[in-house]
């Protein structure tokens, strides 16, 4: 795979290593973006048909990318509504803990601990290891060994989101349904970087937010449902949810059934006709340029920093366990974290830092200068 930086509009003079913050925007993104808000001036050229046209191709090109039927899929304007549409149907019969690993994401933290708060369930916290020395393999021990009979639900993370800790989600999701427990994802920080794979997995609900990895615009977002889902209950009562909706003139005949599969989840006016065609032009890049390949790309893109790190005193996961484009690394004790970032900014060096550690993302708009960059001003320190 080669580098993509001309497909984007990143100044020159800047070192971007913080696509898990927020994603740039692709420069034909952003020309349909601007395409789709001029077409707003005259309503006219807006037909009835571009309510839900739109929103097909997108949900079946998600489809494609996690590998579900497209009626499986639902617009969404942000993970937590996903994840809340989730979790407000899991069963209250087939078991009494719910589990999370430690630090998660506090929208799939929160929409848990109130449905355990609600009905009376435990929220067990699997704990990341103390010690650094084969983290990554036993944190996933650690989860596999929690899933029992007892266990109703694992919600948690495809990667964690502050070091890019990799989970086994094949043995993960393997053992929530030798257990009868529903396995629910946030895939935000991996989907459409890292291959997911939602039949191979047997993962029962994937939510992700569309600004990250799936390079789209903010407030939109996609979720696949699978057909345990598809007699919930949803967020909200919208009139383009229910199956007569694209009969206008019948909209005032109610009907008590929804569009069919994941149909009910979406969000209402998800239709967005700005929204939808710069997600879908997304999209199709990422199938174009394929999971795999990208991921192939950070790998070798980011392999002189990982050797610089284990070299110099700084902690970085184990490969096996350790996502190639979002990954975080713990500094050494005579490198203070304030200084580090005072001079990452003066070099114009973009990261994020999540927990104790320094989150370095990169993506295809990265070069070889962005991580001699990074290197340099950590050997300067």
């Amino acid at each position: 795979m080669k580098n993509q930086k001309h497909l984007f509009q990143l100044p020159e003079d800047i070192h971007y290593l913080n696509g898990a913050y927020m994603s740039p925007l692709l420069r034909s993104v952003e020309e349909i973006g601007i395409e789709s808000l001029i077409l707003k001036r005259n309503p006219t050229g807006i037909q009835p048909k571009d309510f839900f046209g739109n929103a097909e191709i997108l949900k079946s090109n998600f489809g494609k990318l996690v590998n579900c039927p497209a009626k499986q899929v639902a617009i969404i304007p942000a993970a937590s509504y996903g994840l809340s549409s989730a979790i407000n149907n899991l069963p209250l019969d087939n078991g009494n803990t719910a589990l999370v690993v430690s630090e998660e994401f506090p929208s799939g933290y929160y929409a848990i601990e109130k449905w355990c708060n609600k009905n009376h369930k435990t929220l067990q916290t699997i704990k990341a290891p103390e010690a650094l020395e084969k983290r990554g393999e036993k944190w996933n021990q650690s989860i596999l060994e929690a899933i029992n009979e007892n266990t109703a639900t694992v919600v948690m993370s495809t990667i964690h989101w502050t070091d890019g800790t990799l989970f086994d989600l094949k043995a993960i999701g393997r053992k929530c349904r030798e257990n009868n427990a529903l396995f629910i994802l946030d895939g935000t920080q991996s989907v459409g970087a890292l291959p997911i794979d939602v039949e191979e997995f047997q993962i029962d609900a994937l939510v992700c937010a569309g600004y990250k990895w799936l390079m789209g615009p903010y407030s939109i977002g996609l979720a696949y449902f699978s057909e345990f889902f598809n007699n919930g209950i949803p967020l909200e009562e919208t009139w383009v949810n229910r199956s007569n909706a694209q009969n206008f003139s019948g909209l005032t005949n109610y009907v008590e059934d929804y569009a069919p599969g994941a149909g009910r989840y979406n969000v209402g006016e998800y239709g967005n006709f700005i929204l939808l065609p710069m997600m879908n032009e997304a999209i199709e890049q990422i199938l174009e340029w394929k999971s795999e390949n990208i991921q192939s790309y950070c790998q070798q893109l980011t392999q002189p920093l990982i050797e610089f790190l284990r070299g110099n005193g700084f902690w970085v996961e184990e490969d096996d366990f350790r996502a190639k484009h979002l990954f975080g690394f713990l500094l050494p004790p005579n490198i203070s974290q304030e200084t580090l970032l005072q001079k990452l900014n003066e070099k114009k060096i973009y990261v994020s830092v999540r927990g104790k550690a320094i989150r370095l993302s990169t993506h295809l708009y990265n070069t070889e200068k962005d991580i001699e960059m990074l290197i340099q001003t950590l050997e300067e320190l």
